[in-house]
C-alpha cells in the first residue's frame, strides 16, 4: 500500500533542504489562510533563500494579479518578487494569448474578480462583465427582460472566463450561458466577427478553499452551475491541468529531480506534482489531513506539520554551535 513519509526531526528537514534547489509554493493554506499570515511561513521563506534555493509560488488564487499578490506578500511580510508568483489568472490570460491566439477585436465576457481584469489588461486582451457595474446588480425577480434589452449580450465576446467571484450573481451566470449557448459556440473564435465560436475557460476547479482556518466554496464550485447549463467542458487552467504545469516549466526550465512542490490539496497541489514529475510536500495547516491521503489514495512525497517546521535546522544549528562554543570555553579553563 502507498504511502508518504512523516517529517518530524531536525535531521529529516535538514534532507530535504539538502536534496532541493527549488522550491515551489501553493499560497492558500501554506504561506497564508485567508488574509492571515500562517505562524512562520516567512522565516521558512527566508531559511530557504538564506540556503540559495530558488523560491516559486504557484496558486491558483484568480481574485488578485500578480501585481495584487505581491502586494500582498508585502503586507505580510514574506519576501516575494512578482517574477517568482504564477496565479491561475495570469496563467488563463497567457493561455488566451499566446496559446488560443484570441483576436485582439474580440472580448472575454470574465465572471471574477479584478485579479482577472488586471492580467487580461497586461496582454492586452479586452473584456467585459467582472467587476462592471451593469454586471453586479441583482435581476428583478422573474424579470428576464434586462437581458433581452439592446446589448445587454456582447456579440463581439469569443470567450467567457470563469474565476472565483464573490459578487456571483445570476445575472452574470445568464450572460455567459448565452455567450457558450448562442449559434455555432463551440466553432472557432474569428476576429472581425460577431457572435459565432466562443471559448470556455476555468481559472481553476478548485471546489473549497481555505480561510479563517475553514474550508469555503471555490472556483470550482461557482462554475459548477454554468458547467451544467451549458452542457460544455470548459478548458481549466490551473493546478493540476496541464496549461499551469506548461507555463511553469516554460518559465523557469526547473529541474525535477532538484525541484519539490509544498502544498495543502491532494487534488490541486500533490496531484500537479505527481503529473509533473516532481516530489512533493504535503503541509497539514490548510484543507487536508493525513486521514485524507488514506481515504482518497492520493499520497505526497513527504508529510509535514507545517513549513514553519524547517525553521528548526538552523535553530538547531544554532543550538549546537552554542553548545560547541560553551564546551570550548569550559575547555580553556
Amino acid at each position: 500500500m502507498a504511502s508518504s513519509r512523516k517529517l518530524s526531526s531536525s535531521d529529516d528537514y535538514a534532507e530535504i533542504l539538502n536534496r532541493y534547489d527549488t522550491w515551489l509554493f501553493d499560497c492558500d493554506g501554506v504561506i497564508w489562510s485567508g488574509d492571515d499570515k500562517i505562524a512562520g511561513a516567512g522565516e521558512a521563506v527566508d531559511l530557504l533563500r538564506r540556503q540559495g534555493k530558488r523560491v516559486l509560488f504557484v496558486t491558483n488564487n484568480a481574485s488578485r494579479s500578480r501585481k495584487m499578490l505581491k502586494k500582498k506578500f508585502d503586507r505580510l511580510g514574506i519576501s516575494a518578487s512578482e517574477d517568482e508568483i504564477v496565479s491561475s489568472a495570469f496563467a488563463a490570460a497567457g493561455y488566451l494569448k499566446d496559446v488560443l491566439k484570441f483576436p485582439a477585436d474580440r472580448k472575454v465576457y470574465v465572471m471574477g474578480m479584478e485579479g482577472i481584469e488586471a492580467e487580461l489588461d497586461a496582454v492586452g486582451i479586452l473584456h467585459c462583465g467582472g467587476t462592471s457595474p451593469e454586471d453586479n446588480q441583482f435581476l428583478p425577480a422573474n424579470d428576464y427582460s434586462p437581458l433581452q434589452s439592446e446589448g445587454a449580450i456582447d456579440p463581439s465576446v469569443g470567450a467567457v472566463l470563469c474565476g472565483f467571484d464573490m459578487h456571483m450573481n445570476y445575472a452574470k451566470l445568464c450572460k455567459a450561458f448565452k455567450h457558450l449557448t448562442r449559434e455555432g459556440a463551440q466553432g472557432p473564435v474569428l476576429a472581425g466577427e460577431q457572435g459565432g465560436g466562443c471559448h470556455f475557460l476555468l481559472t481553476n476547479d478548485d471546489k473549497v478553499v481555505p480561510a479563517l482556518g475553514e474550508p469555503w466554496p471555490g472556483s470550482g464550485s461557482l462554475a459548477t452551475p454554468l458547467i451544467a447549463a451549458t452542457k460544455r467542458e470548459p478548458i481549466i487552467v490551473g493546478k493540476p491541468h496541464a496549461p499551469m504545469l506548461d507555463m511553469v516549466k516554460s518559465l523557469y526550465q526547473i529541474d525535477e529531480k532538484r525541484s519539490i512542490f509544498v502544498g495543502d490539496n491532494l487534488h490541486t497541489d500533490i496531484l500537479f506534482a505527481k503529473d509533473g514529475n516532481i516530489d512533493s510536500l504535503l503541509v497539514l495547516t490548510g484543507v487536508t489531513t493525513e486521514r485524507d491521503c488514506q481515504e482518497e489514495g492520493i499520497w505526497p512525497s513527504y508529510i509535514i506539520q507545517g513549513i514553519s517546521a524547517l525553521t528548526s535546522v538552523e535553530r538547531g544549528h544554532e543550538a549546537a554551535s552554542g553548545s560547541g562554543d560553551q564546551a570550548a570555553r569550559l575547555a580553556s579553563l
